[in-house]
């Protein structure tokens, strides 16, 4: 669905937001990885709770005595939250219960859009069903559900670009969009090649992008500094250009590689601090570039 530029700016902030994605930062604690985002001159966070990339973690950090903690840990660091990731199948039986209350934690830590996948798409029927009451929520708690297209290789609702228009024109709602990252594309549907132009196409229905980098080789898809890899991210941040009130967050999950199967596989150990900051610093400066944006 084309959203009208009056749309757009209801759902997200009509200033350029950039955030940089915690997930880099796995195996750190949050205090640490937000000052050294600080110090890289990042202005938001995204915080990141996604099972198999981060540390492992159940339904007990999303309380709002640890929304509050983490809150001030944020505000302690001089950054700010507009957005989070924490993916889930939402046509899973209890979706509703467990994404409602991660809605509402990224809602207390000050986050305005919550990115998440959509179903597997045998779970079809439920997530339709269950939309309904988490988007009944979002215009509650005054949050954008972004739905964002998975890296495993598995058939989602969500495999492309195609597919993540048709599902954004099927609600028609205000509060629901895209979160594109072209980089999963590259090991979710690989015979598409152009991962580029899969995120351009799917523009139209975002209200906030992932922007990440990958090389691939006999070993699986192996995440690198945001315009070193193959996936084109000059390409898509040219289009962003003409999308001034379009969120965009840096991903770099480096203590990640996937198998040639697409599976996600993380490093025994954290990577080290040095190795994380350097890795950012280059992204962030190939996004500024990019953008003629101050991060």
């Amino acid at each position: 669905m084309e959203r009208s530029d009056a749309g757009r700016d209801t759902a997200v902030n009509a200033r350029r937001i950039v955030s940089v994605s915690a997930a880099p930062y796995d195996g750190y604690e949050p205090a640490e990885a937000f000052d050294s985002l600080a110090r890289l001159g990042a202005t938001h966070v995204e915080p990141a709770f996604i099972v198999g990339y981060t540390e492992p973690f159940d339904e007990a950090v999303f309380t709002d005595g640890r929304a509050g903690a983490y809150r001030r840990l944020i505000e302690a660091s001089g950054l700010d939250c507009f957005a989070m990731s924490s993916h889930i199948d939402l046509g899973l039986p209890d979706a509703v219960d467990v994404f409602s209350g991660r809605m509402r934690f990224a809602r207390a830590i000050g986050a305005r859009i919550v990115a998440t996948n959509a179903a597997a798409r045998a779970h079809e029927l439920a997530f339709l069903r269950n939309m309904e009451s988490l988007l009944r929520l979002a215009d509650e708690l005054d949050v954008a559900i972004a739905l964002e297209n998975p890296g495993d290789g598995s058939d989602n609702l969500l495999n492309t670009a195609a597919d993540g228009l048709a599902l954004v024109r099927r609600f028609g709602r205000e509060r629901l969009g895209l979160n594109y990252d072209a980089a999963n594309t590259a090991s979710h549907r690989p015979a598409l090649e152009d991962f580029a132009a899969d995120a351009i196409e799917a523009m139209p229905a975002c209200i906030h992008i992932h922007v990440k980098d990958l090389v691939r080789d006999d070993n699986g898809w192996h995440f690198t500094a945001i315009g070193e890899g193959t996936i084109g991210c000059g390409r898509i941040l040219d289009a962003c250009r003409e999308r001034p009130a379009l969120p965009v967050s840096l991903e770099l999950p480096l203590r990640l590689h996937r198998r040639p199967d697409a599976q996600p596989v993380r490093r025994s150990e954290p990577v080290p601090l040095p190795e994380i900051e350097t890795a950012l610093a280059r992204s962030l400066t190939f996004v500024r570039d990019k953008l003629h944006a101050s991060i």
